[in-house]
C-alpha cells in the first residue's frame, strides 16, 4: 500500500490558479502511475489527470488546457497546477494509483478542498 498526503487547496476566485501537491510513501514511487481525482458534493469521484511512470500525461476533457500534472520522483511528489479555475472545479481533490474508472489501488487520503467562488 502507498499512502498519500494532499495539500495546496483553498478558496480562489473564478479565473484564479492553485497548485496542489501530493506526497506519496514508498521507495519505488517512480515506478507508479499516479492520478489526481476529485469529488464534488453529490457526485462520484472522477479521475481528472494522470501521469505515467513513463511521463505520459492524460486529462479529462473538462480540464484539458487548464490543468497540468507533473511529478518530482526525487521528492515522491506529484503536482497539479490548476489555472483558469471555474466554479465547477469545486471539489475535494485526491491522488492515488489509478486502478480503472474512479477506483484507486490504495486507501484514500484526506484530500484537499478546492473552492472556486466569487
Amino acid at each position: 500500500q502507498v499512502q498519500f498526503v494532499e495539500s495546496g487547496g483553498g478558496l480562489v476566485q473564478p479565473g484564479g490558479s492553485l497548485r496542489l501537491s501530493c506526497v506519496a510513501s514508498g521507495r519505488i514511487f517512480s515506478f507508479y502511475d499516479i492520478g489526481w481525482y476529485r469529488q464534488a458534493p453529490g457526485k462520484e469521484r472522477e479521475l481528472v489527470a494522470r501521469i505515467g511512470s513513463d511521463g505520459i500525461l492524460k486529462y479529462v476533457d473538462s480540464v484539458k488546457g487548464r490543468f497540468t500534472i507533473s511529478r518530482d520522483n526525487a521528492k515522491n511528489t506529484v503536482y497539479l497546477q490548476m489555472n483558469s479555475l471555474k466554479p465547477e472545479d469545486t471539489a475535494v481533490y485526491y491522488c492515488n494509483r489509478p486502478q480503472g474508472g474512479s477506483r484507486g489501488y490504495d486507501a484514500w487520503g484526506q484530500g484537499t478542498q478546492v473552492t472556486v467562488s466569487s
